[in-house]
């Protein structure tokens, strides 16, 4: 399995995050270049249905943990397994997406086999037959580029996004290789009582359009936004400025201490564009900014810009996009 190229799989209540396998595209890049193949990796207490989705994304073997303890997602269970799997395989490198559960695993994981972690990946490449994985730094006004050279696998997680989806190939098959790992209940340090969903739960990540606001906005304003991501099938955003005055809840912030995304539409309203917010948002691939300040920092980063006040052009914006959507 030396030099084979592994990619995590996530997968919450038995159903798979869309975005779950855009890893393998880059991941099958990279296994040519190495001479290997690309293969997917999963935990859990079913996973027949996981692995042929993963075939179908280009993942020619997946390697499985299953268990009832695997059921419901604990990081410290799945971070074992996963140790498991790749202390036994040695892969050249595993990939993970830089979520939540991604960075909890793989962190984890990393740790219990004492090998380095280069997080939030932007680049993937091999260079002199070693993985090279680059990064921003400084609020995206660098980047850093590192290779590990002490340890096999070289474990990273990837930011979302970074890497366009492979196309899928549902008459694809492969080899699904289960591996027997004991783990009981006494062997873990948690125990999961409930799972409570947040009352603002929003999935910026993988929205495809988001509609952000900022302090030049106000808390109203922020009614009006959300209206205008509602109807182009949006998520609403915001600044940390609109977060710290209380506007609207963290989970919707955008930027260096937030959410770092990558929509087709990014819509930054009475946003001036502080490096901190352009961190998270600036490889959106279109940006529309709407500022009534000609000198925003945020027109040097908008594909678009309009200056003038959003309480005027958003309204406009809204009807036009009614007649167009016919809604």
């Amino acid at each position: 399995m030396a030099n084979d190229v592994w990619v995590y799989i996530e997968h919450k209540d038995g159903g798979i995050s869309p975005m779950s396998f855009e890893l393998l595209g880059i991941g099958k890049q990279l296994a040519d270049g190495f001479g290997s193949n690309v293969c997917a990796f999963v935990i859990g207490d079913k996973v027949d249905d996981l692995a042929k989705e993963a075939f179908a994304y280009g993942a020619s073997k997946v390697f499985a943990v299953e268990g009832d303890v695997f059921k419901g997602f604990r990081g410290e269970a799945y971070a074992k397994a996963a140790s498991f799997l790749m202390e036994k395989y040695k892969p050249e490198a595993a990939l993970f997406r830089g979520t939540s559960q991604g960075v909890d695993v793989s962190a984890a994981a990393a740790a219990n086999l004492g090998f380095g972690l280069c997080t939030d990946s932007i680049g993937l490449a091999i260079d002199g037959g070693k993985l090279k994985m680059t990064r921003a730094a400084f609020g995206g006004n660098y980047s850093v580029s590192v290779v590990n050279e002490k340890a096999i696998p070289q474990i990273a997680t990837v930011r979302p996004k970074a890497f366009a989806m492979p196309v899928k190939d549902a008459s694809q098959n492969g080899e699904v290789i289960k591996e027997s790992f004991s783990l009981a209940e006494a062997d873990l340090n948690t125990k999961v009582l409930e799972f409570i969903q947040s009352e603002v739960a929003v999935n910026l990540i993988e929205a495809d359009i988001i509609v952000s606001g900022g302090r030049g906005v106000g808390e109203d304003g922020f009614k009006v936004l959300n209206d205008f991501a509602k109807m182009l099938g949006g998520a609403l955003g915001a600044s940390r400025a609109a977060v710290d005055s209380g506007w609207i809840p963290y989970e919707h912030q955008v930027g260096q201490t937030g959410k770092t995304v990558k929509p087709k539409i990014y819509i930054a309203c009475g946003i001036s564009g502080a490096i901190q917010h352009l961190a998270g948002m600036r490889t959106s691939d279109c940006i529309v900014a709407i500022n009534k300040d000609p000198d925003a920092p945020i027109f040097k980063n908008a594909s678009f810009g309009i200056v003038g006040d959003f309480k005027e052009v958003v309204p406009k914006l809204i009807e036009k996009f009614k007649t167009k959507l016919n809604k």
